[in-house]
């Protein structure tokens, strides 16, 4: 096989020179360069750009961990990722990790062994402390509220202040037996929510009911989940809050096959404002995620200057309160 002394003798140049012109080094006549890139097409050579990106300390290329690539809350943030990395000639590897903890070590560690420059984590089931511990290998971001932490950058949007808003809404419209429907039952967001629900029901004088809580709840069938057990309940909500428009989605098309009637009986706002919750006019809250996948690129990538964004999110009116 044609090696680098190889294209040197051909080019009549250094190995250095050679090198310099895998590598795009300016300082390279143009008269070198173009023997050089001659002598390559001659040979077929074919450069190891692992080996080139070794030797410039980076590969152009960022990971980006989500539980589940298949769930439209990521796809609209990988479609902000996707965008930026196009525009900023990178590359990015997508870990899918189903809340795995050891699929998400093994992003972690692609960071320590120089395979991506930085990491950008979209949901996480490692703590905190644990993720911080690899920022020495490379830039890593998350998709929460990170601002005490001072070694990793955010992208994020204030889920406690979010959540009460929307059971203010549902108040102020008259529903005093609301629940809320969410994915896992662990984790930070999960928990500025539960911690939001909670705190509500205490301003308004209102019960916890347990039953009013719904866990583990991520695609359109798991609605139909979700109404079968509000069918059991002796003590039924009135309204529900749901994190994700694609379960509230399932949730809606359920009741349509039941006794339930949206909303007279069973109001429902949403989170995200997909293109689901458009065509079926579910009231919601939209969250400009597909934004904040691009600043979550830019900040990876070091070309802002900010540490820690916060987005907001926007009640959409619907039909379903």
């Amino acid at each position: 096989m044609t090696n680098i002394r190889d294209i040197a003798r051909m080019a009549n140049v250094s190995v250095t020179t050679v090198s310099r012109v895998i590598n795009e080094h300016p300082y390279v006549s143009e008269e070198k360069r173009e023997a050089v890139l001659r002598a390559m097409e001659r040979a077929d050579y074919q450069v190891n750009m692992t080996a080139v990106h070794l030797s410039q300390g980076k590969s152009q290329l960022i990971g980006v961990v989500v539980p589940f690539a298949n769930h439209p809350y990521f796809g609209l943030l990988i479609e902000g990722i996707a965008k930026k990395a196009v525009e900023s000639n990178y590359h990015f590897v997508l870990i899918q990790t189903n809340y795995n903890k050891e699929r998400e070590q093994e992003a972690l560690d692609m960071l320590r062994h120089k395979q991506i420059d930085g990491l950008i984590i979209c949901s996480r089931i490692s703590g905190l402390d644990t993720i911080t511990k690899y920022r020495q290998y490379g830039k890593i971001v998350i998709c929460e509220n990170a601002k005490g932490n001072r070694t990793i950058d955010s992208v994020y949007i204030d889920h406690y202040q979010s959540f009460l808003s929307a059971l203010k809404y549902l108040y102020e419209k008259g529903y005093r037996n609301i629940g809320y429907s969410i994915g896992r039952e662990t984790g930070s967001n999960s928990y500025f929510r539960q911690q939001a629900y909670r705190d509500f029901l205490k301003q308004k004088d209102l019960p916890y009911q347990e039953s009013f809580v719904f866990t583990e709840n991520y695609n359109l069938e798991d609605g139909q989940k979700v109404v079968n057990l509000i069918q059991q309940l002796f003590h039924k909500p009135d309204a529900l809050l749901v994190t994700s428009d694609v379960v509230a989605a399932g949730i809606i098309t359920a009741c349509n096959h039941t006794n339930l009637r949206v909303p007279e009986d069973l109001a429902i706002i949403g989170f995200d404002n997909q293109p689901i919750a458009k065509m079926m006019g579910i009231t919601t809250f939209e969250i400009p995620l597909v934004t904040m996948g691009e600043k979550l690129f830019q900040q990876v990538i070091r070309t802002t200057s900010t540490a820690h964004q916060q987005f907001h999110v926007t009640l959409i009116e619907r039909n379903t309160v």
